[in-house]
Formats: structure tokens, C-alpha cells, sequence
């Protein structure tokens, strides 16, 4: 079995790479939800939805997340209201943050929900969000205070300066049922390609998942989302910057060190393998932008081989 650690669109193309690779039924992913919020009334996940979508082959390929051939018509409408339109919901995608309100409004857990939409996309990968528990990404952000996830990386399109990072609630969170299990019995760990800091950071931070993951550091491979010292998409070599971080394959390697024996970096940082391998962790270099289904899966074999 592969268990790996989820966060954002790159993640989501990592799975699918993954699920092209081995049987999806084998793979199990840990997701983020220091992304989720509340928003008319609705509990939306923006993770877990954006690795449904891509695994059931409906994302939107111009963004990475939603649906494609959405509308927006309900956005239009509440336009008209001065409502709050910051966050665009298409009418598709509405549907999925309705069921998942009312379910949880039921009394299902976040996990129990997280299985049935899947489900219903005929998605075959076990999608477990990191916890059931209530955990936010909140940013500090320079003149401003400290600021949801969402209103930095959406509202404010991640243009302000971050001094700080925390996700509340994660201490008193418990790992959601099956997160320890799948750590303590994968053949594989992969570290998805995600913005290690507001991604794969609120994982991390539930209690027990961060000592499963590095009691089995042997078989953990990540895979840089930096290339070339830039992000693919996303904040995550500028915040790394602002957060004192090198932002490189070796500013990860150092990030991951303790967790994952292998890091997969891209040709593009071929000359950084030595650097990386001084901080102790062994680098592999492949192609590693995954530009096409073909090109995901792969990567995907190149990090089951890495470990």
C-alpha cells in the first residue's frame, strides 16, 4: 500500500499519476484541511474536492480545482446582491459543499463524508482527511494581523507579506480514523509535491502524524514542489522566503529532512543534488513537472522506485 501526504493541485496530480501507476484501491492519501472554511452557511474543502475532481478526471484543466464546463450563475445572482463573491463557488461545485453541510449537519464526520463524495465520483483512491477535527491555517500577515488561509491566498491573492504561520486547533485534533494505520502500514510514504509550509505543514502538525512519518523515514520519499527555485504554482517559494527558508530543493530537503530519506528534484536542479544530499537526505533527479497525465505517472514510478 502507498500512503501519501496531500495538499493542493499538485498533490492532486501526484495521485492521479499514482493511481496510473499502481491500482488506485492501493493508495491511500492523508489530505489537509487547514484550507477549509465556512462560507454562506456551507463547509467547504477545497483539498479534498480539488483531488476528488482530479482523480475523477472533472477538474478544470485551466485552474487545477473546480469542475469543468462549470457555470456561474449563482455567483452572478449574488452579485447583484453585493454578496460575497470572493470566493467563486460554481453551480456544480455548490452541489458538493450543499451534501457535505448537510451530512456533517447529520452528524457524519468529515471522513465519512470525504468517502461518500469520492464514492460518488467513482474514485477508487482512499481519501482520509488528516483529521475530523477542526484545524485552520492561519497566516500572519505584515500590517494586517493574523488573517484566515483563504483570505491570504484568495482574497488578498497571497500579495502581502506572511511573518508567521499557525494552525489552530491542531493540537487538540485527533488523526482522522485510518491516518496512523496507513502510516504505520505503507510500503511506500510519498510527500506530494504541495506547499510544504500551508499544505503538507497542517498534517504534520496533528498530533501522531509527524512520529508515524518519521518511524518510517526509510521509506518516505518527497518530491519538491520547488523547481528552479520557484513554485509551479502557488506562494510557496515566496513564502518560504519570507518565512526564513532557502527557497530551493535544498531549502525543502532541509524542511523534510528529519521526515523523508529521498527527495525527488527536478532536472532543472540537477547541480543542487550534492547540497541536498549534504543535509542527509538522498536526492533523485528526474523530470518532475507534470505537464500531462503521461508525464504524472511517470514521476510516479520514479518515486516508487526512489525508495
Amino acid at each position: 500500500m502507498i500512503a501519501a501526504l496531500a495538499g493542493g493541485v499538485g498533490a492532486a496530480r501526484m495521485l492521479r499519476g499514482l493511481s496510473g501507476a499502481v491500482p488506485p484501491s492501493e493508495i491511500c492519501a492523508v489530505v489537509n484541511t487547514g484550507d477549509d472554511l465556512v462560507l454562506h452557511g456551507l463547509h467547504l474543502s477545497p483539498d479534498l474536492d480539488t483531488v476528488v475532481y482530479t482523480l475523477a478526471s472533472a477538474v478544470n484543466p485551466d485552474t487545477g480545482w473546480g469542475i469543468a464546463g462549470e457555470s456561474w450563475r449563482v455567483m452572478e445572482a449574488l452579485d447583484r446582491y453585493r454578496g460575497q463573491t470572493w470566493f467563486r463557488l460554481g453551480d456544480l461545485d455548490l452541489a458538493t459543499h450543499l451534501y457535505r453541510t448537510q451530512r456533517l449537519g447529520e452528524g457524519a464526520t468529515l471522513s465519512q463524508v470525504a468517502a461518500e463524495i469520492a464514492g460518488a465520483w467513482g474514485v477508487r483512491v482512499q481519501l482520509l482527511p488528516v483529521s475530523d477535527d477542526p484545524v485552520r491555517t492561519i497566516v500572519t500577515a505584515e500590517g494586517l494581523g493574523d488573517i484566515a488561509f483563504q483570505d491570504y491566498f484568495v482574497a488578498r491573492r497571497h500579495d502581502v507579506t506572511v511573518t508567521a504561520v499557525r494552525f489552530e486547533g491542531a493540537d487538540q485534533a485527533r488523526p482522522a480514523p485510518g491516518v496512523l494505520d496507513a502510516l504505520g502500514q505503507a510500503d511506500t510514504i510519498v510527500i506530494c509535491p504541495s506547499n510544504p509550509i500551508v499544505s503538507i505543514g497542517p498534517v504534520l502538525a496533528v498530533p501522531g502524524v509527524a512520529d508515524a512519518v518519521r518511524s518510517r523515514r526509510d521509506r518516505v520519499v518527497a518530491v519538491s514542489p520547488i523547481v528552479g527555485g520557484r513554485a509551479l504554482k502557488g506562494p510557496a517559494d515566496r513564502l518560504m522566503r519570507e518565512l526564513g527558508h532557502d527557497a530551493s530543493v535544498v531549502g525543502v530537503a532541509r524542511l523534510y529532512a528529519e521526515l523523508a530519506a529521498t527527495l525527488v528534484v527536478d532536472v532543472a536542479d540537477a547541480d543542487l543534488a550534492p547540497a541536498v544530499e549534504d543535509v542527509g537526505v538522498r536526492c533523485v533527479v528526474a523530470p518532475s513537472v507534470m505537464v500531462s497525465d503521461e508525464a504524472a505517472v511517470t514521476l510516479a514510478r520514479t518515486v516508487l522506485a526512489a525508495r
